[in-house]
């Protein structure tokens, strides 16, 4: 048995060199510095006015050469083990503790505050009064954690940490991995010793291995090396840090990025922006009471998932332990369980995720970084279960005693039409698109990795006048800013490319060039042929046949087999297959998918040869080209017969429509990135696949595919398909989407054909037929409706609502139809039947695309709350019993209309246009009423509590106000 202090006074008096040690001390040495600090608090040496935690006098140099020195018995007695850890284990203690500092900023910002001398002296004073015997003594060498000794020593410095302020459960946090990091330190010490001490402590230093490897802090050390660092063992794992198509990694041309904060309806709070990575460092910094989970939404392209590896990083190598970053890329999640734990524990896929207390363990506090929402693997594909999702992170952040912290990123566009249903507790936040700083600084890391001269030539191609704005603007998208340098690094990007181009195309042709650039520059023609058998259009078949896969998949993956078997459907493509396997003597596809575009995919365990695109835009991009190339082959016409016959009949047609469209809503990149291949066709014969497409769109609405002479054929054959392929759809649901993506395409095409002389007077899409023509059915939407909605409430909101926009919905009757959040901007709603709809957060508006009301429209109970209605045409509707809450109404013209009981309160009335309107017992609380026409409206029983108005109001003629609930006294004069 042995008193740490009466061992350190034996040590030192042996040891007298130590009061020179900061004179001998090697180079290299400055982690071992505190020895002399614990002499002090444990009243050994004199003291210098410094806290026990200070840099101290570096002694190493002296324990390099010598060892501890304290094993050697003069009587050749057995040593002592129990001396030897009691100096060893608390400077082996302390130098953990001060490498953490060193490294963790949060806790170096802390430590700055001083504390008196006495009251540290005190607590390690107790420390010396402590006594080992040989069993504890073995007990700190080999689990020093569980010792006693190791609890000791995180008492005294778990007080310590209180003092300056830290709060117990963080503290606890760092006593923690100060006590597990230990070892490291112990170990060093034990490597300076001779080879007789050496052998003495072997046994336990070898126990003390085996009992940490199967400790929660290696499995974490572990995962934080090689999921998180960029320099992981693992090759394969270092290929996702590099960029595409180059050696060099992330971090090498990585620049932080800006972001506006957002108001729970995604609206801006304020126009300046923050710094995206120091933002949410501050949240993570503040007090947990009421966390928010960090929501960051992006359009595609903007650097989501390469700031969340770089976030992931940082808070590895500057928070770490206070927090654990944890990064799961959402796509990975084969099943989303009904409790969260155990959604995280499958994704995480850790020893340490396997403890049952892994998320209740006070000494453990965890950020999730949860990427993509957007690209969640869901049944149904249908928002709901992004909505299911987003609910359960918000309620389990908003437990009380939450101590963890989760981010979520993905594309706002994924929130379409649940946005007043996604969990309260978020602080919002959207990625800006670069600023000149942010863009100069990257081409200063470009500058670094291909030279000073490629930079500024491609900063000047940028800024001279005749490169188009449009280039300009896709150049501050950190994707598109690579691609374009890359490009021209390679000389493949000339001004001209760009010519006549719009947004939307010109960002196809840089998808268009890229593609041309990695088949044919960065991988000549001979070396496609030498690798993977097939010359650079075989690639191209290959990989837009990819890339409709993994968008059918609705994973962000796709299995090889699957596009083998789509390509072995066409026979000219079967045949290059079979060509290519005979010469390569295996699967052809594997090493094509392996050089280009694509990646191993991180799929379920069961799933074998699985491939996915590096960046989720590349598959859309591609899965576009396949359905125009498709979509232009349904409009070939046979020129080997007299009569005019389309190649593809009508059986086949249908065949095909179901095969390409069956899997789930198009979404709005894949058609905007559509109609821009589209448009740059020559010659597209849009008539025609409109009338095409038409016409199967009657069939199907009239069930002929499903409950027809046709029955179950089409559709019940590519159910089975896509079960083949482990795509869980069902008959009703295969039906259901063919049906809504083929309508989506009219509504595309009529949008189109409307912008086009030439076309707009023969391609005019009405969804329920033309009015007072023998194919109008004033139901058909309604109905339409009402069987996509059985997939679930929401299906056709979600799948169609956004692509409404400039409908003609002349005469329809969707009297109780839910078009909450549905995109109906410049939409024609002359004649139809709105009555008790829900159109709340609908958009009506827009510039020079107002939605169109009949005059007299019946909007009764309807229910526009939030709704963006601003100059839109309601004279003389009647709008009574409806809910305007907080509806931008600004410029709308609602002279003469019936708005008894509605609810108007916070809308937003400003300029619009209410003379003669009938306001009696509506609700106008709090809303804005600067420079409104109220010339002859009638106010009876009306509630103006809280009106903001202006001296530009006009309040002639009006009726009623003396009835009026809180009416301003001014008016009343």
């Amino acid at each position: 048995m042995v008193k740490i202090k009466q061992v350190w006074k034996e040590w030192l008096s042996n040891n007298q060199q130590l009061e020179k040690a900061g004179e001998n001390v090697e180079r290299g040495t400055e982690s071992f510095k505190n020895v002399i600090d614990l002499a002090i608090a444990l009243g050994i040496l004199a003291s210098p006015s410094a806290p026990v935690f200070s840099a101290a006098l570096p002694f190493v140099g002296v324990i390099a050469k010598k060892g501890l020195g304290i094993l050697h018995d003069k009587t050749n007695q057995k040593p002592e083990i129990e001396k030897w850890v009691a100096v060893a284990c608390p400077i082996a203690y302390i130098n953990s503790f001060n490498t953490l500092v060193q490294r963790n900023v949060w806790l170096q910002e802390r430590l700055n505050v001083q504390i008196a001398e006495q009251g540290v002296k005190s607590e390690f004073n107790q420390l010396g009064e402590l006594e080992l015997n040989n069993n504890q003594a073995e007990k700190a060498l080999t689990d020093f954690c569980n010792s006693i000794l190791g609890q000791a020593l995180n008492q005294q410095l778990l007080a310590y940490l209180q003092k300056v302020g830290i709060a117990e459960n963080i503290a606890s946090i760092v006593t923690g991995w100060v006590a597990w990091d230990t070892y490291n330190y112990i170990e060093q010490l034990f490597s300076y010793e001779s080879e007789d001490v050496r052998q003495t402590l072997s046994l336990m230093i070898t126990a003390a291995q085996e009992v940490r490897a199967n400790e929660k802090y290696a499995s974490i050390e572990s995962y934080l090396k090689e999921q998180i660092s960029p320099s992981p063992s693992n090759p394969l794992l270092i290929e996702r840090w590099k960029v595409i198509g180059e050696e060099f990694k992330i971090p090498e041309i990585y620049v932080p990025l800006k972001a506006y904060l957002l108001d729970s309806n995604g609206e801006l709070k304020e126009k300046s922006v923050v710094d995206l990575e120091n933002w949410v460092t501050e949240q993570l910094n503040k007090s947990e009471i009421n966390r928010q989970v960090i929501f960051i939404q992006a359009s595609p392209g903007r650097g989501k998932s390469v700031y969340c590896k770089m976030f992931a990083e940082r808070v590895r190598k500057e928070l770490h332990p206070i927090w654990i970053p944890i990064l799961i890329r959402l796509r990975d999640i084969d099943t989303f369980e009904p409790n969260i734990e155990n959604t995280l524990r499958a994704s995480v896929r850790e020893n340490f995720a396997n403890r049952d207390d892994w998320l209740s363990d006070r000494k453990t506090r965890y950020l999730f970084i949860l990427d993509g929402f957007d690209e969640l693997r869901l049944e149904g594909r249908t928002a709901k279960g992004i909505e299911d999702f987003l609910k359960q992170v918000g309620n389990y952040q908003a437990q009380t005693g939450c101590r963890h912290q989760f981010i979520v990123t993905g594309r706002e566009s994924a929130l379409h039409g649940i946005e007043n249903r996604v969990p309260t507790n978020l602080d919002r936040v959207e990625i800006a698109l670069m600023d000149e700083q942010i863009q100069a600084q990257w081409l200063k890391n470009w500058s670094r990795l291909f030279g000073q001269d490629k930079a500024e030539e491609f900063q000047k191609f940028l800024k001279t006048n005749n490169c188009p704005n449009r280039v300009k603007e896709l150049a501050r998208e950190p994707l598109l800013l690579y691609l374009l340098a890359a490009m021209h690094r390679d000389d493949e990007l000339t001004i001209q490319m760009f010519e006549g181009a719009n947004d939307a195309q010109a960002k196809i042709v840089v998808y268009q060039k890229t593609l041309d650039w990695v088949l044919t520059k960065q991988r000549p023609q001979e070396l496609n042929k030498e690798l993977t058998e097939f010359d650079t259009e075989d690639l191209r078949l290959i990989l837009t046949e990819a890339g409709l896969c993994v968008t059918q998949s609705g994973r962000e993956w796709t299995s090889i087999k699957a596009i083998e078997s789509r390509l072995k459907n066409d026979k000219t493509a079967r045949q290059m297959l079979e060509e290519a396997q005979k010469r390569l003597g295996e699967n052809p596809l594997r090493n094509a998918l392996a050089a280009f575009y694509l990646r191993p995919a991180k799929a379920s365990p069961s799933t074998e040869g699985a491939v996915e695109f590096i960046h989720k835009s590349f598959g859309e991009f591609l899965c576009a080209q396949k359905i125009k190339e498709i979509l232009r082959h349904w409009t070939k016409i046979d020129s080997e017969t007299r009569r005019e016959r389309y190649v593809i009949d009508e059986d086949k047609l249908a065949e095909e429509i179901y095969d390409l469209f069956g899997y789930g809503g198009l979404t709005r990149e894949i058609v905007e990135y559509l109609m821009a291949l589209l448009d740059s066709e020559e010659k597209f014969q849009y008539l025609k696949l409109f009338e095409r497409l038409s016409d199967f769109y009657l069939d199907w609405y009239q069930g002929k595919f499903i409950d027809g002479q046709k029955l179950k054929i089409f559709p019940f054959n590519q159910m089975q398909k896509f079960q083949a392929q482990n795509i869980s759809l069902k008959l009703r649901e295969v039906d259901i989407f063919t049906g809504l993506n083929v309508m989506i395409l009219l509504l595309e095409l009529h949008r189109y054909a409307q912008t086009q002389d030439e076309l707009k007077d023969n391609i005019v899409f009405y969804p329920c037929g033309k009015k007072d023509s023998d194919n109008f059915d004033g139901q058909r939407l309604l109905r339409i409706i009402g069987y996509s909605n059985s997939v679930t409430v929401s299906t056709f909101l979600e799948t169609v609502g956004y692509f409404l926009s400039g409908a003609n919905l002349r005469g329809a009757n969707l009297s109780g139809a839910n078009l909450s959040g549905a995109n109906l901007r410049g939409a024609n709603l002359s004649g139809a039947n709105l009555r008790g709809a829900d159109l709340s957060n609908a958009n009506l508006s827009g510039a020079g695309g107002y939605a169109r009301f009949p005059c007299g429209a019946d909007l009764r109970s309807a229910d526009f709350s939030q709704a963006n209605l601003s100059g839109a045409g309601l004279s003389d509707a009647n709008l009574s019993h409806a809910n305007l809450s907080r509806a931008d109404l600004s410029r709308a013209h609602l002279d003469r209309a019936n708005l008894s009981h509605a609810n108007l309160s916070h809308a937003n009335l400003s300029r619009a246009d209410l003379t003669c309107t009938y306001l009696h017992c509506s609700n106008l609380s709090h809303a804005n009423l600067s420079e409104v026409n109220f010339f002859g409206a009638g106010f009876d029983g009306a509630n103006l509590t809280n009106i903001v108005w202006d001296e530009n109001t006009t309040w002639a003629s009006v009726q009623g106000l003396e009835t009026a609930v809180n009416v301003p006294q001014v008016l009343l004069k």
